[in-house]
């Protein structure tokens, strides 16, 4: 085999590896397509999301049905405003909830909705009514620790 032919085969090996690298950087960012390319937004109004950034996962069943398009304070509600672009080939019932969930413990955030009943689609623009937001770990522990000491504070007063 020539010099130049073999330059010539480690340089399309460099570029093919060079290519694979970025589809992995793609994929791992959230930044590929995905699916049809055409979606429809829907909303919704959360009292909290915690760290629910845009570009995060909408999923329904574990399979990712969409993305977060945007989140913004509603300042006239006090609430987060949570657009999601979701790809047209899913449509869900009007009756759809909306949740704020984590991947594991300390995973990332996603939106998970759960098909309702209904014979209407929500269409593009919609408003998810029920929702429910993320859970808190701080308060979960709070509570916890607060319901324990009335728990034993009631305990020795039946004690006396």
């Amino acid at each position: 085999m020539e010099r130049s032919t073999l330059n010539l085969l480690v340089g399309i090996f460099v570029l093919l590896g060079f290519f694979a690298f970025l589809v992995l950087a793609f994929k791992v960012g959230n930044l590929s397509a995905g699916g049809s390319g055409q979606t429809y937004t829907l909303v919704a109004n959360f009292d909290n999301i915690g760290q629910l950034k845009e570009r995060a996962p909408v999923r329904s069943a574990g399979v990712l049905v969409g993305r977060v398009k945007s989140v913004r304070f509603d300042p006239v509600h006090y609430t987060a405003e949570v657009r999601m672009a979701i790809d047209t080939q899913f449509k869900f019932p009007k009756d759809t909830s909306a949740s704020v969930l984590t991947s594991g413990i300390l995973g990332e955030q996603y939106i998970g909705l759960e098909a309702g009943g209904d014979d209407q689609m929500l269409k593009d623009g919609d408003q998810i009514k029920l929702v429910q937001g993320a859970v808190v770990l701080e308060r979960l522990i709070g509570q916890f620790l607060f319901n324990k000491a009335q728990d034993s504070s009631a305990a020795k007063g039946a004690q006396k």
